[in-house]
């Protein structure tokens, strides 16, 4: 039985841990003559692996190296050729791709190497770092742009081995990314030598699929979609095929949270790549809002948590926008792995779309994959305020002007109907009317949107500390509950702490006794025992009165 559950009036959606129901997929061979004879593609790559193993030294391939397939290709008479890539100690090895050619019976007939010679490296650690490797790669992006003025600039680097440029060596392949005067994308890959600094390589990145959309709360965003014939889809293939549809304004026909019937999600399609005005008058512009989101999402728990998509298996999930009427709601559903949003009434909300609200969202499923929060009493507080710190860490993210990071959460979608100015503050939850700002023995007779605000209150006190202070153009005095002076370590500590504590300590039913715990004992793995992390965690925590 799936669940989900909803936002009431005034609060961000979620969505329980369900059990997700399997779908069988049937596929057919297309008619071609004694097609029943080919070898299947589990058979190709079966007779490779034979292969591989025969042939391993003349591959390169050592114990140190593992293989994936990468594609299969069976030619009518029964001809099989499996491509590989290539890993070193887990680390993807640029260059290491290599095909094996098989006769009809399986047979090797050769093998095609993108790189010849053997990958073997003295060390996989690095001597430059990830920020000074994506430093030079944003110098580069900027050089190559001749100087003009890119908005939004990020970059991504990644550990590889280089095996494509002489010698096999570590390296970072970082991929700058940025929009242009025009709001266009540019980017970047910039190979940068791990060891010396010294740049290797650097070529345009953009692909032929990479589109824009103006969105409704984050202005020109860039899109990587999909071509199709001479159209384009609104589905990401570097995200795990992520993609936003048009639930037309209608609702799924369930029953005590069984589903008999779901409301469509027609894919987006656009002729130019150009998403969306920004106005509600066009469909599509909610749908950019929604695509965006689920990118910055799913590169935030990528490239700084090492998740591979929310469940980690890199598949992506969906988004459908325009649901019901009027509806004032966004939700996560297991059961569809997907993210639902509403229109708004237009006086209490708008569309739900806003960045945060994403981040939030998805985030609900990143928990039901890991700790798996029942969603009731404390734990049920800490299952929400897990989805608004990752949702405003995703805002932060995202680095975008137009929706600059802060501590409120679902302040865009607000309208002046609803009487405050964000659905949650977390500096000082109880600002919402309704949240405790600290622990007691009553909190988790709350409501699980209200009991979240003891840890909301803790997360804002570990990131930014205590006390009065403006933070991109937004005010806030965050009180302490033991009249104690708590001093931030930052929003990048305070994620990878409750990351890990989320992941390997947290269970079903942690409360906040063993929250504290949890991302004490985080703190401990990630910065050592007795550490200023550690110690201020517990600050944290007893400023809140978790002791």
């Amino acid at each position: 039985m799936s669940r989900t559950r909803h936002i009431r009036a005034s609060r961000l959606a979620t969505a329980g841990t369900a059990a997700t129901a399997a779908v069988l997929l049937a596929a057919a061979l297309s008619p071609a003559a004694h097609a029943e004879n080919r070898p299947t593609r589990a058979t190709a790559i079966e007779n490779a692996a034979s292969a591989l193993e025969d042939h391993a030294a003349p591959l390169g391939l050592t114990s140190a190296q593992a293989t994936t397939v990468r594609d299969v290709v069976v030619d009518k008479d029964g001809t099989q050729h499996v491509r590989y890539d290539r890993t070193y100690r887990q680390l993807p090895v640029l260059g290491g791709d290599f095909i094996v050619h098989l006769a009809p019976d399986g047979t090797y007939r050769g093998a095609d190497r993108a790189s010849k010679g053997t990958v073997s490296l003295a060390s996989t650690a690095p001597g430059l770092s990830a920020p000074k490797a994506a430093d030079l790669a944003v110098d580069d992006l900027r050089a190559e742009n001749r100087g003009a003025k890119l908005k939004q600039v990020k970059a991504k680097p990644e550990l590889i081995v280089d095996a494509l440029h002489g010698a096999p060596r570590l390296a970072w392949r970082t991929i700058a990314v940025g929009l242009d005067s025009l709001g266009n994308p540019v980017a970047r890959t910039v190979l940068t030598d791990a060891r010396t600094g010294a740049r290797i390589d650097a070529w345009d990145t953009i692909e032929t699929a990479a589109g824009d959309g103006q969105s409704l709360y984050g202005g020109t965003v860039p899109l990587e979609t999909t071509p199709s014939g001479s159209a384009y889809q609104l589905k990401d293939p570097t995200r795990g095929n992520t993609y936003t549809g048009d639930a037309e304004n209608k609702t799924d026909l369930c029953i005590f949270g069984i589903c008999f019937q779901r409301a469509p999600a027609t894919l987006f399609t656009d002729a130019d790549n150009h998403w969306g005005t920004g106005t509600t008058a066009d469909r599509a512009s909610a749908a950019v809002d929604a695509q965006y989101g689920t990118n910055e999402t799913w590169d935030y728990y990528r490239y700084v948590h090492g998740r591979n998509g929310i469940a980690g298996d890199g598949k992506g999930s969906y988004n459908r926008v325009h649901y019901g009427s009027n509806y004032n709601n966004a939700f996560w559903d297991d059961s569809c792995f997907c993210m639902t949003y509403g229109d708004g009434d237009g006086t209490t909300f708008g569309p739900l779309v806003a960045l945060d609200v994403a981040g939030h969202e998805m985030s609900h499923g990143v928990t039901s994959k890991t700790a798996a929060l029942t969603y009731s009493g404390e734990s049920g507080g800490l299952n929400e305020a897990t989805s608004d710190i990752f949702g405003t860490l995703v805002e932060w993210y995202a680095d975008n002007s137009a929706d600059a990071g802060d501590y409120l959460i679902g302040e865009k979608i607000v309208r002046s109907g609803f009487g405050k100015a964000a659905l949650r503050f977390m500096d000082k939850p109880s600002r919402d009317g309704s949240s405790a700002d600290c622990w007691s023995s009553s909190v988790g007779n709350l409501d699980v949107h209200y009991s979240s605000g003891v840890a909301n209150h803790f997360a804002y006190l570990l990131a930014e500390g205590s006390g009065a202070k403006t933070l991109n153009g937004v005010s806030y005095n965050s009180p302490t509950c033991n009249n104690s002076t708590v001093t931030g370590i930052g929003q990048d500590k305070l994620g990878k702490i409750w990351y890990r504590a989320l992941t390997v300590y947290m269970t079903s039913s942690t409360k906040y006794a063993g929250a504290r715990t949890a991302t004490l004992n985080a703190a401990k793995d990630l910065y050592g025992a007795g550490s200023t992390e550690y110690n201020a965690v517990a600050a944290a925590w007893s400023a809140v009165n978790v002791n």
